[in-house]
């Protein structure tokens, strides 16, 4: 078994349908109850639900509060290979992008993890386009080697990898894996991957539960917005989840929410997701699941990410760059993408601070302090 059996018992257009009927009423009552259900999420996503987000935004504020306390906790990407063999509309590494192509050898990851570890970080993410033989499970384990004893944290986002591949990496001191299932609608992925072994949506679909299997720390969970309706894809991110947790109960969660960003060879989203409706979404996962690590990247904007503080949202990462050596090793190279908030790393400890809250520099532990 695994979430494909569960993915399978939903229709995209129902669900769609369902959504979009919800009424005012429907908002009242859902928010009049204490525990809110996988299908109250369908309520709070829904244009309905849009005049209440203050009181969404409130209640969101005291959950995360009451679970996280006052703290945001700060992450680095660093990119080690632009190297890709799939074809993604929306994404700048894209195979059929004809630019220069670069993988980080061992003396230039270190100097990437000497600037990164200048700036106070403890907790790093490790990207790489999807290249196996380049950049496959060998390449990744010998990086984690080379890097581990610098930081508290590991995690990846690279390609899928079978779940023998996973404990290779565990044993070698992974942390945590995010992987973006990018949208859920089967047609539209398909799309969107025309070419590539990322082209298999269901080899996607099922890589949390290989992860859950191997027994990873952390998965990260989250879908591209902009290819499909937010509300529909968001729906099938909140069923993954609670299929996870229930299945891998001793393993943690977390939510991105990524919006389609400026790249080379650009795609203009098909459904615009709006500030207010990431707002909305941020409140609705927040009402839904109390213990969920919610992460806003640097492809939002400085004033979002200045006013979202308060959400509901976790983690953050900042000064991030989209290139591999973007930091120091060769800072000019083409990035995936654009990112929006280019404010260095002691600024956005600065706003956080400025706001109340604690800056934590690795994964929840020590630092973590609830309060009751």
């Amino acid at each position: 078994m695994s979430f494909k059996h569960t993915f399978e018992t939903y229709n995209w257009d129902a669900l769609e349908k369902e959504i979009y009927e919800v009424t005012a009423q429907d908002v009242e009552n859902v928010l009049l109850k204490e525990k809110i259900e996988l299908e109250d999420f369908k309520t709070l996503i829904s244009p309905a639900a849009k005049p209440y987000i203050e009181q969404m935004a409130q209640r969101s504020n005291a959950i995360t509060k009451k679970r996280f306390g006052n703290t945001i906790q700060m992450y680095i990407p660093m990119y080690l290979s632009n190297e890709c063999q799939n074809i993604c509309t929306y994404c700048g590494f894209s195979m059929d992008n004809g630019i220069r192509r670069k993988t980080l050898s061992d003396a230039e990851i270190l100097k990437e993890v000497e600037y990164i570890k200048k700036l106070g970080y403890d907790h790093i993410l490790l990207v790489t386009g999807e290249a196996n033989k380049t950049v496959g499970v060998p390449y990744i384990k010998h990086a984690i080697d080379l890097i581990r004893s610098q930081f508290s944290n590991i995690s990846i986002e690279v390609q899928p990898l079978d779940q023998e591949d996973y404990e290779t990496l565990i044993s070698a001191g992974l942390y945590a894996v995010l992987v973006y299932q990018e949208t859920y609608h089967k047609a539209t992925y398909k799309t969107h991957h025309p070419k590539g072994r990322k082209s298999n949506f269901d080899y996607r679909l099922d890589t949390p539960d290989r992860l859950g299997k191997a027994g990873i720390h952390k998965i990260g969970l989250g879908a591209l917005f902009g290819l499909e309706d937010w509300r529909v894809d968001s729906f099938y991110t909140a069923l993954h989840l609670k299929y996870l947790q229930k299945t891998y109960w001793k393993t943690k969660y977390s939510i991105s929410f990524p919006r389609l960003r400026p790249h080379l060879g650009g795609l203009d989203p098909k459904v615009e997701m709006t500030d207010t409706d990431l707002v909305q979404l941020i409140c609705a996962y927040r009402l839904l699941d109390e213990d969920v690590e919610l992460s806003l990247s640097t492809r939002e904007s400085e004033t979002f990410r200045n006013h979202c503080i308060h959400l509901g949202i976790t983690s953050m990462s900042a000064e991030s760059k989209t290139n591999p050596g973007g930091y120091s090793v060769e800072p000019e190279s083409l990035e995936q993408f654009e990112i929006s908030d280019e404010r260095n790393t002691e600024q956005i400890k600065q706003m956080i601070q400025s706001q109340g809250y604690e800056v934590v520099w690795k994964d929840w532990s020590k630092s973590y302090v609830a309060v009751h």
